[in-house]
């Protein structure tokens, strides 16, 4: 890995020039593994053959080398092998295929029923029953995933994660047997890429990471140019286009349209009573 590879994949990832990009004077050892990160795509598009258990297994393993708040573990991964249970999460949302044709499918859990009971059968009693425990398990879970997709993806995988399982909180938890305090975070579909992905250049570091105190005050602007960078003079379909009934179709785009457009519509405020249900004070 030469600097100026290692640039252009920083470039393609920020979609910048390459000559802006800012490298240190001696690369680091492992610089490639650097690169993988950078080029990484979600995958919708799988390959038939299937996922052996043992590969599979390794990847968890190495997934479950994750750190974890406090040592307490909160993350469990439900692997859905039964055909009646993948097709009913599957049917939870048409709209994405690639839920039914990816070889494995996972759910990713926030756990905080392990410690309780092991709290439980030790005497102790479980003395943070407040919105805590909810947060560090799904810190846990949100941690655990983000691991799969590199460890995954180090042996050649693709995967897509599936946070739109949380729309049908309710259902999914049914469909996998979810007890008190534990709930779905994100599905997984996970295979062999059959698919050139696209990968989706990201926000300037200028806007996602701050010295010493929170400062968005340019935001506007680096989120404008992000948005040039990024889309050009390009512009989706109007019957692509989010939410076009309600703001009619835009004459420019780019990603600040697209996701404020996305964040318009209502979605998940059932979770709250979800939670509750399962058993969780969100005080």
């Amino acid at each position: 890995m030469n600097r100026r590879d290692l640039a252009e994949h920083v470039a393609r990832r920020f979609a910048c020039d390459v000559e802006s990009v800012e490298l240190p004077d001696t690369l680091p050892s492992g610089a490639e593994h650097l690169a993988t990160l950078l080029d990484r795509r979600t995958c919708r598009d799988f390959d038939p053959r299937p996922v052996d258990d043992a590969v599979l297994d390794l990847v968890l393993a190495a997934t479950f080398s994750t750190p974890s708040k406090s040592d307490l573990q909160q993350c469990t991964v439900i692997s859905v092998e039964d055909p009646v249970r993948r097709d009913a999460l599957a049917a939870l949302v048409p709209s994405m295929p690639w839920i039914s044709s990816a070889p494995r499918f996972l759910v990713f859990c926030g756990d905080s029923r392990r410690i309780r009971k092991v709290a439980e059968r030790a005497g102790t009693g479980f003395g943070n029953d407040h919105l805590d425990a909810f947060l560090n398990a799904a810190a846990d879970a949100a941690m655990h995933l983000s691991s799969f997709i590199w460890a995954a993806e180090t042996v050649g995988l693709g995967t897509c994660p599936i946070s739109v399982l949380r729309n049908h909180i309710d259902d999914v938890a049914e469909i996998v047997d979810l007890p008190d305090h534990v709930f779905p975070l994100s599905g997984m579909c996970v295979g062999w890429p059959n698919e050139q992905r696209r990968l989706s250049p990201r926000l300037p570091l200028a806007v996602t990471v701050h010295r010493d105190r929170y400062d968005d005050g340019n935001d506007a602007q680096l989120i404008a140019e992000y948005d040039r960078r990024r889309y050009g003079d390009w512009v989706p379909p109007v019957a692509a286009q989010p939410e076009v009934e309600r703001f009619g179709a835009a004459e420019t785009w780019g990603w600040s349209i697209d996701k404020a457009r996305s964040v318009a519509r209502t979605e998940r405020d059932q979770l709250a009573r979800f939670l509750r249900g399962a058993g969780f004070d969100l005080r």
